[in-house]
């Protein structure tokens, strides 16, 4: 499969739909793109494109997907059977948090270090993970062979941090922090904002009760 020709909106689809497959109890040998879209309120001809993209197997006509080979392939095309190891900078209320979430390594990602400059949590671990003095960076960074940076940190540090972190090897960074990072075109930068999304909520909330006021006026 080329997983390169998957559009960035399918790929964030994907997991939902590995997410709703492992929900279904064992009964369940074999399920529709129909029924999926259904369950999960999107289009049926999206889903179908989707999953075809993803899966190896195909749908069978009018029997679907086995549900046991649909989650194989999406695991597969999601790259969750292959763990990669990542290193966290920051390990404040959401960096620690970050540490303390099981549900990573089901994600084929696991946090192998995390580094901060708080002498009462370094030599400390956080759900398995020690945490490291960040001058020890430089030696411990390479030594784990990651190549996934988690950033959190606040905004004014992000920057000098991010620049550490690609000088030994990291080639992805997951960026909490609000900081908008400088990096060359051949490193990966992901910005989970949460401000973002809070507007995002926000606005589409207002959307939803100014038509419940219309419906109801």
């Amino acid at each position: 499969m080329d997983k390169s020709s998957i559009s960035k909106p399918s790929l964030r689809r994907l997991p939902v739909y590995l997410s709703y497959l492992k929900t279904l109890p064992p009964s369940t040998r074999t399920i529709s793109a129909t029924a999926v879209a259904a369950a999960l309120g999107l289009n049926e001809v999206q889903v179908r494109k989707d999953l075809s993209a993803a899966s190896s197997s195909g749908g069978r006509p009018k029997m679907g997907y086995s549900v046991e080979e649909l989650i194989a392939d999406l695991e597969e095309f999601l790259g969750y059977r292959n763990t990669k190891d990542a290193i966290l900078i920051g390990v404040g209320r959401l960096g620690g948090a970050l540490l303390s979430f099981t549900g990573f390594q089901a994600c084929g990602m696991r946090i192998a270090a995390a580094f901060d400059n708080d002498p009462m949590k370094i030599g400390t671990c956080i759900g398995g993970v020690q945490i490291h003095d960040i001058l020890d960076f430089p030696i411990v960074c390479p030594h784990m062979g990651a190549h996934i940076g988690i950033l959190t940190t606040s905004p004014e540090h992000a920057q000098a941090l991010c620049d550490l972190m690609l000088e030994h090897g990291i080639l992805a960074i997951w960026n909490f922090s609000t900081a908008h990072l400088e990096v060359p075109d051949n490193i990966i930068v992901h910005n989970e904002n949460l401000a973002v999304s809070l507007a995002m909520i926000s606005h589409d909330l207002e959307e939803m009760l100014d038509k419940e006021g219309g419906k109801n006026s």
